[in-house]
């Protein structure tokens, strides 16, 4: 998992950027204006996003759009994946033994 992806999303203005892009590629200037950031502002962010390899830009005539990028979220979800069946697991022993506390299930 690379570290610059979590360091990247961990501000809220570069957070709710990727939020926005979820739904639709946007240019800078929509961006700055949907969250109300100035757009200097707006572009560190979105060139921090890009650098972190989180979103990409497209030039479009004189407008510059842009979107999410999908590798650092399948990244993301594969290592948060191994975290889940950790839990999985977990919850499932607990339901177990709530189960034999309850007499539904013997003690094995």
């Amino acid at each position: 998992m690379n570290p610059q992806t979590f360091s990247a999303l961990a501000e809220p203005n570069r957070l709710h950027i990727v939020e926005l892009l979820l739904k639709e590629p946007l240019p800078v200037g929509e961006i700055a204006d949907r969250l109300d950031l100035n757009q200097p502002q707006t572009s560190k962010h979105l060139r921090v996003l890009s650098e972190a390899g989180i979103v990409e830009v497209q030039p479009q005539a004189n407008r510059r759009i842009y979107k999410l990028r999908p590798e650092p979220f399948q990244e993301l979800d594969k290592w948060l994946d191994s975290y889940r069946r950790i839990w999985e697991a977990r919850m499932d022993r607990l339901e177990d033994y709530l189960d034999v506390l309850q007499g539904k299930k013997p003690l094995n």
